[in-house]
């Protein structure tokens, strides 16, 4: 016998605190995404960038009952995944800054492990269910804040009340009907920091980003050169860009995450960047084994990497940089050449060779 939808309720979210989850909310699915007309236009803006996926059969992102016919609830949940910056003697030479989300593990599998226990539940009520751990076709913050779960910042980005941004979200689909919680009011008022600390201006209006401009989207998502006109403003960031987190005055709340996986990794604060344009594909693999960085593939992550030093690397770089701009691939080879320039032009003392070749 399916439980009555309050106790459904009640006993999926005892369960997600058992397993770590630090929110559980859940909204009926009654139509489309609130937003499904405003990702279109962004869609047909052009406004996605390369990431030709977010564009192939919109309907299903849309709409969930696409995805999972007769689906009648989307339950939210959230995991949090602050660290604060540990506290280790500065390192000799300069290193590269990652999105705090990428200082551990991947987060795909936990959370997955963590939902596959949920479904089982609700597959124990009567239910049948869909998962997505940030793997699939769905506009998820539409729902979360459908939910209560927070709501939709300025940065596009969702905010809960005590876990400001940095957190995981993740949903289940299920044909089960499941009590609903209320929707929260939108507490960002006034405050528009967030669109003033983008380096790039990405965030256009609020609630609008422009994923072409975003540091995020060009050092993880975009597999191609990374634009001229950026690479001044990616500073020393090597994988992702959290500006607009850290200037949201919500983060505030934020406490670090119970979550041992998502302790920092020694590279993260402790490696030199020169030291990345040493691993070829074998080290990065095992280097990264455990974390998301991985699925940027060693010349993505090195064409950041030279990037970065370009703005922030030193003389003790340039033996480095002149290896790496006779690789092979014309991906790092071109970066670090433009890195190679910009040292040159930053310290214009410096005796710069007329070829990198002679370092």
């Amino acid at each position: 016998m399916t439980p009555d939808p309050s106790t459904l309720a009640a006993n999926l979210k005892r369960l997600a605190a058992d397993l770590g989850l630090h929110d559980c909310r859940i909204a009926l699915l009654q139509g489309p995404a609130p937003h499904a007309d405003a990702f279109q236009a962004w869609l047909d803006d052009g406004r996605h960038g390369s990431m030709e996926w977010m564009a192939r059969q919109p309907q299903r992102r849309c709409d969930p009952r696409e995805v999972l016919p007769g689906a009648r609830s989307v339950v939210s949940l959230a995991l949090n995944y602050w660290q604060p910056h540990p506290h280790s003697p500065p390192p000799q030479a300069a290193t590269g800054s990652i999105a705090r989300y990428a200082w551990g593990d991947d987060y795909h599998p936990l959370l997955d492990r963590k939902l596959r226990d949920l479904c089982s539940h609700l597959e124990d009520c009567g239910g049948t269910q869909k998962l997505y751990a940030d793997t699939g076709p769905i506009l998820e913050r539409d729902w979360a804040t459908a939910s209560g779960l927070g709501w939709n910042g300025k940065s596009t980005l969702q905010i809960h009340p005590t876990l400001g941004c940095y957190f995981f979200l993740a949903e289940i689909l299920t044909t089960l009907e499941i009590a609903p919680d209320r929707p929260l009011h939108d507490h960002c008022g006034k405050c528009t920091r967030c669109l003033t600390a983008c380096p790039t201006q990405a965030i256009t209006a609020p609630h609008q980003l422009d994923a072409r401009r975003c540091l995020s989207y060009l050092t993880i998502e975009h597999q191609g050169p990374i634009p001229l006109e950026f690479r001044q403003a990616l500073g020393d960031r090597i994988y992702g860009c959290d500006d607009c987190l850290a200037a949201c005055p919500w983060n505030r709340f934020a406490q670090a995450s119970r979550e041992t996986a998502f302790a920092a990794r020694p590279f993260v604060h402790q490696w030199p960047l020169r030291h990345f344009l040493a691993l070829d594909p074998a080290s990065f693999t095992a280097l990264f084994r455990l974390s998301p960085i991985r699925r940027i593939k060693l010349p993505a992550f090195l064409r950041n990497v030279c990037v970065a030093l370009g703005n922030v690397g030193t003389p003790d770089d340039l033996p480095a940089l002149s290896r790496a701009a006779q690789d092979p691939n014309p991906l790092i080879a071109e970066h670090a050449q433009w890195a190679l320039c910009e040292i040159a032009r930053r310290l214009p003392s410096l005796s710069f060779p007329d070829s990198p070749n002679s370092l």
